[in-house]
Order: C-alpha cells, then sequence, then structure tokens
C-alpha cells in the first residue's frame, strides 16, 4: 500500500497543465470523489491494524501535496494569463460592487418599524410546529381543509407535527406564556402545499401583529390599521373593511386600500375596482382566549395578518412570486436605491 501511494505521488509530482480545462481535468482525476487520492480510501479497509496508522498518515500528506500541488500549477497559470506580471497586492480593490437589501427584507422592516412605533414587540416561534398551536388552540375545526395533507406539510405523515401554515402560532405561544397587555408582531416564513406559479409559492412570510388588554374593541382595530395603511402607502391612502370569516377571529374582516396608481378611479391593477386588498384581521374570538388561559370575559383582543410578498407586489409592483426566491442578481439590483 505504502508503495502504491509513493507511485501515486510521483505520477501528481510530473503532472502539468496548459491551461484551467487540463487543470480541472487534474482535479478531477485526482482529488475529486471518484478520484484516484480517495480511490486509496476502498483499499485502506483492507490494511492491517498495526499498519493502518502508517497507511493512513501516509494518504493525508498525499492528499496535501497532490492540493499544493495543483495549487502551484493554478498560480502558474494566473501569472501566464496575466502577462507574466504578480498583481499589485497594494493597488486599491475599488470599484467594488456592494450588494443590496432582499426587497422582502426592506419590507419587512418598514412594516415592523411602523408597528413598533404604536408599540408593539417583535415575537418568534419554530417553523416546525404541532397541531395544537397552528390548528386546534386557534379554532380550526377537525375537519378543516387545512388540515388536510394537500393544504399542510405534514412532517413524516404526523398528525401533530407540522410546518407552520401561519405565524398565528406565535400569538398562541405568547398568549399562554405571557399575561395581559399582549401587543406583539409576529413575522416569519410558512409553509402550504401549493403549486408554484407566478402568483403562488410553497413558501412565503408573514407578519402578524395581536393586542390583547382589557377594553380593546374593534375601532382600536380600525384605527392601527389606518395608520399602517397611511404611513406604508402615503397619506392620501383610503382603508375600507369587509366582511370575512376566520376560524380564530370574530368579527372577521378583509381590509382593502385605495388603489395607489389611479387613485381609487379604476385600474386595470385594481381591476376598475379602486380598491386592493392587502390583509385579514379581526378581534380575537373568545375561545382562543379560553384555550390559551385568558379570562375572555375581562380581556378582548385584535389580530390582524399579511402576506410581506403581498405588501411588496403592491409597493414595487412586482409581478411574478418566483423572483423574491431566485436570487436573480439583475432582479435585486433594481432595489439598490430602496434602502
Amino acid at each position: 500500500m505504502i508503495e502504491k501511494i509513493k507511485a501515486l505521488q510521483a505520477e501528481i509530482g510530473a503532472a502539468t497543465a496548459a491551461n484551467n480545462e487540463e487543470l480541472e481535468a487534474l482535479r478531477l482525476k485526482y482529488l475529486s470523489k471518484k478520484g484516484a487520492v480517495n480511490a486509496l480510501m476502498a483499499d485502506f479497509r483492507n490494511v492491517p491494524a498495526e499498519n493502518k496508522r502508517e497507511v493512513g498518515q501516509a494518504i493525508n500528506e498525499l492528499k496535501a501535496f497532490a492540493t499544493d500541488h495543483l495549487a502551484e500549477i493554478r498560480n502558474r497559470l494566473d501569472e501566464a494569463q496575466a502577462g507574466g506580471e504578480r498583481p499589485d497586492l497594494s493597488r486599491d480593490a475599488a470599484p467594488v460592487v456592494t450588494g443590496t437589501r432582499h426587497p422582502l427584507s426592506l419590507v419587512r422592516e418598514q412594516i415592523i418599524d411602523i408597528f413598533r412605533r404604536l408599540g408593539f414587540t417583535i415575537a418568534e416561534g419554530p417553523e416546525i410546529e404541532d397541531d395544537w398551536h397552528v390548528f386546534e388552540s386557534l379554532n380550526f375545526a377537525a375537519d378543516h381543509p387545512a388540515r388536510d395533507m394537500q393544504d399542510t406539510f405534514f412532517i413524516n405523515r404526523r398528525p401533530d407535527v407540522l410546518l407552520r401554515t401561519h405565524t398565528s402560532s406565535v400569538q398562541t405561544r405568547t398568549m399562554t406564556s405571557q399575561k395581559p397587555p399582549i401587543r406583539i408582531i409576529c413575522p416569519g416564513r410558512v409553509y402550504r402545499n401549493e403549486a408554484i406559479s407566478a402568483r403562488a409559492h410553497c413558501f412565503f412570510h408573514q407578519v402578524e401583529a395581536l393586542y390583547v388588554d382589557r377594553h380593546v374593541t374593534f375601532a382600536d382595530l380600525r384605527q392601527t390599521l389606518l395608520y399602517f395603511a397611511r404611513e406604508m402607502f402615503g397619506p392620501e391612502t383610503q382603508i375600507r373593511l369587509r366582511p370575512s370569516y376566520f376560524p380564530f377571529t370574530e368579527p372577521s374582516a378583509e381590509m382593502d386600500i385605495s388603489c395607489g396608481l389611479c387613485g381609487g378611479k379604476g385600474c386595470s391593477f385594481c381591476k376598475g375596482t379602486g380598491w386592493v386588498e392587502i390583509l385579514g384581521c379581526g378581534m380575537v374570538d373568545p375561545a382562543v382566549l379560553e384555550a390559551c388561559g385568558i379570562d375572555s370575559k375581562e380581556y378582548s383582543g385584535f389580530a390582524l395578518g399579511m402576506g410581506i410578498e403581498r405588501i411588496t407586489n403592491l409597493k414595487y409592483l412586482v409581478n411574478d412570486l418566483r423572483l423574491f426566491s431566485e436570487n436573480d442578481m439583475r432582479f435585486l439590483a433594481e432595489f439598490a436605491a430602496a434602502r
């Protein structure tokens, strides 16, 4: 075995390359997973126990030798391509192309900043959750469609462990561990079993808010929503609330804002209505408060939730959700000025 290692070392030491393609071929031949050096490890299992230390050390030295030798070839090729001159290490590194913040991060931080001014603090929770925090505590019926395999990612087909479908699970974790008053905002990634397209993705990002205290009313919710909409989309923004249904809020509503492109007059973006839907909201259902150990006769609260991708679409007119997760530098460069 030692003789085989020495022979391979001599072969590597005599190897050379005239260009980068030949150098890559040498790397694959000797240092790849299927290369000659790694192939020695297969034979290493047959080495007698008393010789394993010596042979193992020889293989490690061979690997280091091969790495250094190929690095020397790389340096010679680089020098040749540079006209034989070494690079000036004292030269200024500029121009350096700096990166940009992701548009979802920009919008997420803007949303958090708006709610922070209203006294909300950030709360976070695990992305792998249990059924109680995601569904049961939030008043989802046992036969609710969201509990089906085609809508939710369950872990190892277990019905009680899943990837969270909304950040409302952070709300229930907070309500079970903290006494009112509670005023939190819950940003995070969520997962749903949907086909990936320009309008949907199997993962996306949400921000939800929860306020629980004595004498919290729907009027408090509406004023919070109006403040958020005008801070995010401009002081002339109008809102409207439409009755809706969510298992964990009663009454529930969906909120629209006046279209920023047409000023509410109607255009193709708002489908001629003058309004664009941005979030869902409502008063926390007393059953949810009781499930989390909060006396619903003494306390009330409101909750709201929005998709960060949705808000980003409205703010920057991005028409394809897939762009947010493809890391296309051309797309990200468009947000260099949005800091």
